[in-house]
């Protein structure tokens, strides 16, 4: 077997995990777009998830209560957005940007306060941090020449949010494309006015969708701070919600080619983490500010020239207002 066999397995390992927010956040716009609602808020949610997270982990012991407190904190964010846009009909692209920097200058203060600590939550250890599950029948499977080995590093081993995001997308497509919610979700960011006049409440419905994304948001900003980190630090995001949003916007607005866009970002992610310091023919080591652009220049790229024409939902960023 060749050398390179065990780096590329490790570099598709890194990529599943580095995906994980991404896909949770990206499915969690997902609903809010779906329904008419610009969802730049991502970031800030997926950031006050990893601040409540990581503290009420560390006040309690517990991750699975950290998560907990990841979801109503991004709830609770997605719930103010939802008032300045749905219920006081605000600018959608204004309150998103409001809530990521009230955030993301709220969490570092609040954790400053409390722990004395530059900003940051204490260290996580033990059962306040999420680790590998072992699969049932792992050790048989993994027995197999290859196949064992990419089950092993792949599937086998990963934490709790991981398998999360990987149920996340089937659910999601489901609900969006199959159930009765999911086609009023996708009516309403088309046509808010025929789905009132059908007797839905579209302000409810949009309230719906916002809490969805802060279930999914929750959960991605509680992998942040509680699996792929011990804790949670200041700027922790480093714009994964703006990625997401990206990715979504990549996919069209469709679970699946999203969930494709987000492993092709991490994936770059986790090759610009390997290539820092390495010499390259020619070229020579490469600034490790330039490799750790990486993956928002591909961004930019794909965006501008190369997802082609994509059609949002026609009632994307603009209000409803009722005319009864």
């Amino acid at each position: 077997m060749s050398d390179d066999w065990p780096q590329l397995v490790s570099l598709l390992a890194a990529t599943i995990r580095l995906a994980t927010p991404l896909v949770l956040g990206a499915l969690g716009g997902l609903f809010c777009e779906r329904a008419g609602i610009v969802d730049l808020a991502i970031e800030g949610k997926m950031l006050a998830a990893a601040f409540a997270a990581g503290t009420v982990a560390f006040l309690t012991g517990s991750a699975w209560l950290g998560l907990a407190a990841g979801i109503a904190a991004a709830a609770a964010v997605a719930l103010v957005h939802g008032y300045a846009c749905i219920t006081h009909h605000g600018n959608q692209v204004v309150s998103g940007m409001a809530i990521n920097i009230l955030i993301g200058g709220l969490a570092p203060t609040l954790a400053l306060a409390w722990f004395h600590n530059g900003g940051n939550s204490p260290p996580l250890v033990g059962a306040q941090r999420f680790v590998g599950i072992d699969l049932p029948f792992a050790s048989t499977i993994e027995r197999l020449p290859i196949l064992g080995r990419l089950f092993g590093e792949l599937i086998d081993g990963q934490t709790a949010p991981v398998y999360l995001a990987a149920v996340a997308v089937p659910i999601v497509a489901w609900v969006v494309g199959r159930t009765r919610f999911g086609l009023n979700l996708r009516a309403v960011g088309e046509n808010p006015l025929a789905v009132e006049t059908a007797g839905i409440s579209v302000a409810a419905l949009r309230y719906r969708a916002l809490l969805c994304s802060g279930l999914l948001c929750g959960i991605a900003g509680a992998d942040l701070s509680l699996a792929q980190s011990a804790g949670f630090f200041r700027d922790m995001t480093a714009g994964r919600g703006y990625l997401a949003l990206a990715a979504l916007i990549f996919g069209k607005w469709r679970p699946i080619p999203t969930l494709l866009a987000c492993l092709l970002f991490a994936f770059t992610d986790a090759v610009q983490t390997r290539l820092q310091g390495v010499a390259l023919p020619v070229v020579g080591v490469i600034p490790v500010q330039f490799i750790q652009a990486l993956p928002y220049i591909l961004t930019v790229l794909l965006l501008a020239g190369f997802v082609g024409r994509a059609r949002p939902p026609k009632a994307l960023g603009m209000p409803h207002v009722s005319p009864r």
